[in-house]
């Protein structure tokens, strides 16, 4: 189901979204070859780049909480089996012969980016304000305004956001 409620939304022919897509706000635009397999929440000022991959399956959750971008080829899981020895592995697998699997929401809150070819996993939260550069791979929680780089991902530098939410205030309030 795809549920859209606001203006200024563009979802390119080539997208494929297998569960839920919800955007609650507008200036959303997805991209050629954006692969979906989670279910997906969106809200105002959101851009996901070309080729970008959002999975997890129907148990699956991500959040993108406005003013964020992810850019081309980026993955993001939602869900992913453990490789514990607990069961056999894979999608295609029925439930009671399966293995553990690790289903955690990914959230980005306002104003936080993924880099083109990133990786994120099951659990992480982006907070206000935080980057992560082209490549790299996080693997839980950030700090605002931090920019993490690497794999694993670790905070390189913090950035002051005052400019950044004055300019988001003036974006809302139309005083361009």
């Amino acid at each position: 189901m795809i549920k859209i409620l606001g203006n200024d939304i563009i979802i390119d022919s080539d997208v494929l979204i297998k569960q839920d897509l919800v955007i609650n706000g507008s200036h959303v635009s997805i991209d050629k070859g954006v692969y979906c397999s989670t279910n997906v929440f969106i809200e105002s000022y959101v851009h996901i780049g070309p080729y970008v991959t959002i999975i997890g399956g129907k148990d699956g959750q991500f959040t993108a909480k406005g003013f964020n971008n992810i850019m081309a080829g980026a993955r993001i899981i939602c869900g992913s089996d453990r490789f514990d020895g607990s069961g056999l592995f894979g999608a295609m697998i029925p439930k009671e012969l399966k293995g553990k699997q690790i289903i955690k929401p990914v959230i980005m809150e306002e104003f936080s980016n993924i880099g083109t070819n990133s990786i994120v996993m099951p659990g992480s939260r982006l907070r206000k304000g935080v980057l992560l550069s082209a490549g790299s791979l996080l693997m839980g929680d950030t700090e605002e305004w931090g920019v993490y780089k690497g794999n694993p991902a670790i905070l390189v530098k913090k950035i002051d956001g005052t400019e950044i939410i004055k300019n988001a205030k003036k974006l809302k309030n139309n005083e361009m």
